[in-house]
């Protein structure tokens, strides 16, 4: 391991957040009242900014002409590490402004710990587009903190290194076992022999996905800001708001189909989205992925209708016995179910909210239009199930990813027709394409690492919660990147009233489930690091 490419290009990476934090900062003094100008020093949002900007340009200046001679010994070892310590640095770094912010609301060290804890974990929610969020109130946070959460979501969402190939085509982070590292999947294709090329590709795309949804979005009456804030966050497949009840607060049909439209949209492979806007429609026709994931958003949003539509919300006897951390009181609990239930009355109805959370859910993007918590108990154990799954590789979408639940369904199958035809010669394909043993036994694999770090997770949760529902949906949701769950960490609920441990659980489970486990596992393994 070649300890001082790892901190080149780290240095490089905060050179990178430190520039981009300009655009919050400057957000913080725009919103300042007329006459507070000379005492900006005092807003803890804009202090926040300004020590986070003088840490990521200072260290990262150092550390780029320190280590500048490891600028071009980048290997396999180092660009798995400058992946997982890249991402852990800007977290940091990222998690000053919030630290301050929640620092200002207390005085005594455990406030200090606690608004540290919540800082980091609000950052690497947003990087990591999980969106599960600490904010009980977040139309009472400041627009340059809510503009940074969403920033956050956008630059995790596709991916930072390969923002900073696009920036620094000659940094020497050019390897692709760094662009492995990061971009959700199994494989990582490349549209063109230099990675820097690809990467640009890739963040062109996402870009005018972007704003072509903030358009529209801005047609349907959404202001300049929160269109950006929802658009970096659906295309992100984040999930953060600007609003307490999230998309459904607009009271837009128009709104809801146009997020629901582009959720879908970024749980495709964007390679897809490159070749359709060069004329290429045929791809989608022979993606096998591609299909098996519009397949099971389809069924999934007919099932749910037909159950919402015909049997309604859980009985209200039934959902009032859910955990929720605030608990309401009978009157409320009353008027919000009714609320629930009219919200889903009449087939038009059914068909919009199922669609929006379907969508929501398998690409883990975790806007919420409903209170889903309240749905029948098999719609609940369906949205759980679904959480597994995620979108395609090379999506923004976290989870498994619909290409590993394929093969892993395929080599089951395979296994099956074996105990009957024990000669059976059938090599594994996905759709015109072999899958060789290597890159079948990193698949089950994965999933084998996935579903253990899940059920750890959730055992390990169960100390810090007082309920196993909320545990096991907590695990899930943070190590599938989805944000909300069910029961205490529920669509109207939040993941502040989680004891500190209890958070640095789930950041890690977070890291994990972004950056796909192995990419951090191999880092954590002592024979790497020697040389």
């Amino acid at each position: 391991m070649h300890k001082t490419a790892v901190g080149y290009a780290i240095g490089k990476l905060m050179q990178v957040i430190g520039l981009l934090l300009l655009v919050p900062l400057s957000l913080a003094f725009f919103d300042l009242p007329q006459g507070k100008l000379g005492s900006f020093l005092n807003v803890p949002e804009i202090s926040g900014f300004l020590v986070a900007i003088l840490v990521a340009l200072v260290i990262g200046t150092t550390a780029s002409v320190v280590f500048k001679s490891g600028k071009h010994l980048q290997g396999i070892k180092e660009g798995y590490a400058i992946v997982t310590f890249g991402w852990i640095s800007l977290s940091f770094v990222c998690s000053i402004p919030f630290t301050f912010y929640f620092a200002s609301l207390g005085g005594d060290y455990s406030s200090i710990l606690l608004a540290f804890s919540d800082g980091f974990f609000e950052v690497m929610s947003g990087f990591t587009t999980t969106g599960a969020t600490i904010f009980s109130n977040v139309e009472s946070v400041p627009r340059s903190l809510l503009f940074l959460r969403a920033l956050t979501h956008w630059l995790g969402g596709m991916g930072i290194i390969t923002l900073a190939m696009v920036i620094f085509p000659a940094m020497g982070v050019v390897g692709y076992q760094m662009f492995r590292g990061e971009v959700p999947g199994p494989t990582t294709e490349k549209l063109f022999p230099r990675l820097a090329h690809t990467a640009s590709i890739l963040w062109g795309v996402y870009l005018l996905l972007t704003a072509v949804e903030t358009a529209l979005l801005m047609f349907g009456g959404m202001g300049l800001f929160e269109s950006v804030c929802h658009s970096f966050a659906t295309m992100a497949t984040g999930g953060f708001s600007t609003r307490n009840a999230s998309i459904a607060s607009f009271h837009s049909d128009y709104i809801e189909w146009v997020v629901t439209i582009f959720m879908y949209f970024a749980g495709i492979n964007f390679l897809l989205h490159f070749r359709a806007l060069r004329g290429d429609f045929k791809s989608f026709k022979y993606n096998r992925e591609f299909i098996f994931y519009t397949a099971t958003i389809l069924i999934t949003i007919l099932i749910t209708t037909f159950i919402l539509n015909t049997s309604g919300l859980a009985p209200e006897e039934a959902a009032a016995e859910h955990f929720r951390h605030e608990r309401m009181s009978p009157a409320e609990f009353h008027q919000h179910y009714n609320d629930q239930s009219d919200q889903i009355k009449g087939i038009y109805n059914s068909f919009r909210v199922a669609s929006f959370q379907t969508l929501a859910i398998v690409t883990t993007t975790g806007f919420a239009t409903a209170d889903f918590d309240m749905w029948p108990d098999f719609l609940r154990f369906l949205l759980v199930f679904l959480m597994f799954f995620g979108g395609c590789a090379g999506s923004t979408g976290g989870g498994i990813k619909i290409v590993r639940i394929m093969i892993v369904a395929k080599v089951a199958l395979r296994e099956l027709r074996k105990v009957t035809q024990p000669r059976l010669v059938a090599p594994l394909k996905l759709g015109r394409q072999p899958i060789d043993d290597g890159h079948l036994i990193n698949v089950v694999s994965f999933v084998i690492l996935f579903i253990g770090l899940f059920i750890v997770t959730a055992a390990i949760m169960t100390l810090f919660v007082p309920d196993i529902t909320t545990a096991v949906a907590c695990s899930i949701a943070t190590i599938g990147n989805i944000g909300p769950g069910l029961a205490g960490v529920g669509a109207m609920e939040n993941y502040g009233w989680i004891p500190i441990p209890g958070k640095w659980i789930m950041i890690l489970s977070m890291l994990l489930g972004r950056l796909e486990i192995f990419t951090v596992l191999i880092v954590l393994r002592p024979a790497v690091w020697r040389k």
